[in-house]
């Protein structure tokens, strides 16, 4: 193919990766679209995934400033060119899409567009999106429009060809990256689950307790004050130690704040408030670590969490030390703990009961590697290392 020094294997080998390195759908999406203009010298450039409604779910576009994006209005309906690619499942290429007799016109504030290359992106028999281009832009006038008066210059076959390699890799990459969200939505719902279901067997069991104290409390009033006193105390202590739980439980619950916070801030926050709600001491040192890929960030807080949940209801620690440290360009996390320990070898059946196997999952899936060592009657600790971006 014929397209200038931008169309090379360099430059088709450069945009796909660019869509492999992102993993949020928008972010896919804009890549997608910036990738496709840029490759094929086009002044704009869109993609729209449909909805189920006639509309589309999101719509992103490349060439029209911000301001005027806004002042275009509501997002296409489905209709016209548009309609034909996700209908009917076809390319499209048209050297004046003016001239249709599909076309059904566009608001005040939408740039006009000429000549226009459409195609669908296809996952199997699915349509999941259409990506366009419109306008090819001009090489030997410095890249400026072509003249309407000219007829324009219009995409060749060798685009529509350029343009099907390119969306085939986006169909992959924009599935991958449903997954990927997908996979985080059941991560963060079994996460809850667990949670819930902790807090059920501990509040219950403490909330139980108290319950039967009072009780006994009430009974010894009249015929013994002074145990019916420490019956009370009693109460007082395990109301404490539930209301402890469900502090800290609404900590886990609640979405950490990485974004705004950072991964060392985040879990220093966590910490100290592990440290109030348990007996054990549970400290937290975080040296030289800088900003880290967001998918390794949140992969090592939640190694961090699970450790951290296993040393405190499990192990009988009353010493948990989690450090984060600078390796390389990536960081290690620590967690150490004085508890029970357990056998390694023994880890088909401990690595279930533990969730080393969904830790290690997690490391793997953010690049990284984990190591545990553990004896009986001699503690724990669980390692992981991420080579940062």
């Amino acid at each position: 193919m014929s397209h200038g020094p931008r169309s090379g294997l360099a430059a088709v080998s450069s945009a796909l990766l660019a869509m492999s390195r992102h993993l949020e759908v928008r972010d896919v999406l804009k890549t997608i679209v910036a990738s496709a203009r840029e490759l094929l010298d086009a002044e704009y450039a869109a993609l729209g995934v449909p909805d189920d409604h006639g509309g589309f779910a999101q719509f992103v576009v490349d060439g029209v400033s911000e301001e005027q994006w806004k002042a275009i209005g509501p997002l296409p309906r489905q209709h016209g060119i548009l309609a034909a690619m996700l209908h009917e499942a076809r390319s499209e290429r048209l050297a004046d899409v003016r001239k249709d007799p599909r076309f059904e016109g566009w608001p005040k504030a939408h740039p006009d567009l000429v000549d226009f290359l459409g195609l669908p992106i296809r996952d199997g028999d699915e349509v999941i999106g259409a990506l366009f281009l419109a306008n090819k832009l001009r090489p030997e006038a410095g890249h400026a429009p072509c003249p309407e008066q000219e007829g324009g210059c219009g995409f060749t076959q060798d685009d529509e060809e350029l343009l099907g390699i390119l969306a085939q890799h986006a169909a992959i990459a924009l599935t991958n990256a449903r997954l990927y969200e997908r996979s985080r939505e059941l991560t963060i719902a079994e996460e809850r689950s667990r949670l819930a279901h902790e807090l059920h067997d501990a509040v219950s069991q403490k909330l139980f307790s108290l319950r039967l104290t009072a009780q006994a409390a009430a009974r010894l009033v009249d015929r013994d004050p002074s145990r019916a006193k420490g019956e009370l105390q009693q109460v007082a202590a395990l109301a404490a130690e539930a209301a402890d739980e469900l502090r800290a439980a609404v900590v886990e619950l609640r979405p950490a704040a990485l974004d705004e916070d950072g991964l060392v801030a985040t879990l220093r926050t966590q910490i100290q408030v592990l440290d109030r709600a348990h007996q054990a001491r549970v400290t937290f040192a975080g040296h030289g670590v800088k900003a880290l890929p967001a998918s390794q960030e949140e992969a090592l807080l939640r190694v961090a969490q699970e450790a951290l949940h296993n040393a405190l209801r499990h192990s009988g620690a009353d010493q948990v030390d989690v450090t984060l440290d600078r390796r390389g360009g990536g960081a290690v996390l620590r967690v150490t703990d004085d508890g029970s320990g357990f056998d390694t070898r023994a880890v088909r059946h401990a690595g279930r009961h533990l969730g080393l196997v969904s830790m290690r999952d997690r490391a793997s899936g953010a690049g990284g590697t984990l190591t545990v060592e553990s004896v009986p009657g001699k503690g724990t600790v669980i390692e992981m290392e991420v080579p940062g971006g």
